[in-house]
């Protein structure tokens, strides 16, 4: 007998409209959820693989700023079967209150509540686009439907010592019910079971489809607001008490590691990006790729293996704690520590390295992230001199080079 799937009441709406300023130059010319990841993968397929591998395929993508790139990767890679009404489908701003842009993630979702008005969803799950983690959202759709809450959201336990680097949830006694939503204060309230942690907001919420349309269209007649779901709507749903929280810790992922559960990862600047990649690469990841009970997917390019060359003492081509993707030849050189995107041709490297990238032999490349189409011309050095970085390249505060990409690297005189 046939019953209705799983996902027949809920919709999922990827909000990946943001700028990402604070990555450039990686964003100069492609939104942030569309920066390469881990070799093969973009930042919003985490966000779209766990919605996707709960049964949640019917997704909208709201994009705005440098959509192209991802357009073209969402096209390409997540064309779900139309059979069953499954869909992964990019809208961008359509300006339909006008000439503007969207003003904020909950003026994004206002402006197309047409979306919602033709599908019709009980539930509506709202996550962001350029967070690495894995999370079963079912289980949170569960919570929330149970409680009878207007939104739900999910939540991360951390140090009380950071709870000026996150929006904060303070709950009541409960330790469910959302007392407070606090932006980066300074003066915490720890957790009733936990008093030296608190509940920093993910980002990800599940709302009651009726209840985010009328306090959605509220917002939209509000001056003042900054039309931004953290900010405006959250508190607004504390204040009725019709919030409730999500702990992340909860969530049981097919195929997790002791060592790798409950992994979540803002990865807004540089320094968080590279060192998010440098938490795939060692023996036991803090974040393992390798979980094929719960997939990360990506677009499968039809690239042969990676190849490895030269078999001399002083020209050996080996890799060492890196992930090295199809297409990459690595001829005569040392990769240690690194993440190699696909189709790179290498002499020497130590750091992140996107797709089609040229790294001339006897160059020398540490703590750096190389964007697409670079060209690194032999003897050329990239994290070996401060001073000599900083004026060619951004340099994180952790001193981490970006060299943007297609950009050709010449070698420096001594």
């Amino acid at each position: 007998m046939w019953s209705p799937r799983p996902d027949a009441n809920v919709i999922a709406m990827v909000l990946a409209g943001g700028e990402g300023k604070r990555l450039a130059p990686l964003t100069l010319d492609r939104a942030k959820p569309a920066v390469p990841f881990g070799g093969n993968y973009r930042l919003i397929d985490f966000a779209l693989s766990n919605l996707v591998n709960a049964g949640y395929r019917r997704i909208v993508v709201l994009t705005q700023y440098k959509s192209h790139s991802l357009d073209r990767h969402i096209s390409q890679t997540w064309r779900l079967s139309t059979l069953l009404g499954n869909y992964v489908a990019t809208v961008p701003a359509q300006m339909r209150r006008g000439p503007y842009w969207f003003a904020g993630s909950a003026d994004a979702i206002f402006q197309n509540l047409n979306l919602l008005r033709d599908e019709r969803p009980e539930q509506v799950i709202v996550f962001g686009a350029d967070h690495i983690y894995r999370m079963d959202p079912s289980q949170m759709v569960a919570q929330h439907i149970a409680s009878g809450a207007g939104v739900t959201v999910a939540a991360i336990r951390v140090p009380i010592e950071q709870a000026n680097q996150f929006g904060v949830i303070e709950t009541e006694p409960d330790g469910r019910t959302v007392a407070e939503f606090r932006e980066k204060p300074e003066q915490a309230v720890g957790l009733p079971d936990a008093p030296h942690q608190v509940y920093a907001s993910m980002g990800n919420y599940v709302f009651d489809a009726q209840r985010l349309i009328d306090i959605v269209s509220e917002d939209a007649e509000d001056p003042a607001s900054a039309h931004d779901i953290g900010a405006n709507i959250i508190p607004r749903l504390v204040a009725a008490s019709e919030a409730q929280v999500y702990d992340f810790a909860q969530n049981v992922v097919p195929g997790a590691t002791e060592r790798d559960a409950g992994y979540w990862r803002d990865v807004g600047t540089i320094d968080a990006f590279y060192d998010a990649n440098m938490d795939l690469i060692s023996v036991t990841p803090i974040f393992n790729l390798y979980n094929m009970d719960w997939p990360i997917l990506t677009l499968p390019e039809p690239l042969p293996p990676a190849k490895f060359v030269f078999a001399e003492d002083e020209r050996m081509g080996h890799a060492l704690d890196s992930m090295v993707s199809p297409g990459v030849i690595v001829s005569g050189a040392t990769v240690d520590h690194s993440v190699i995107s696909s189709r790179v041709h290498l002499h020497a490297t130590d750091s992140v390295v996107f797709s089609g990238v040229n790294v001339g032999g006897g160059a020398v490349v540490r703590r750096a992230i190389i964007d697409k189409d670079v060209v690194i011309d032999p003897g050329a050095r990239i994290g070996v001199d401060p001073e000599e970085d900083r004026a060619r390249f951004t340099v994180s505060p952790a001193g981490i080079v970006v060299v943007p990409k297609g950009t050709r690297v010449q070698a420096r005189e001594m």
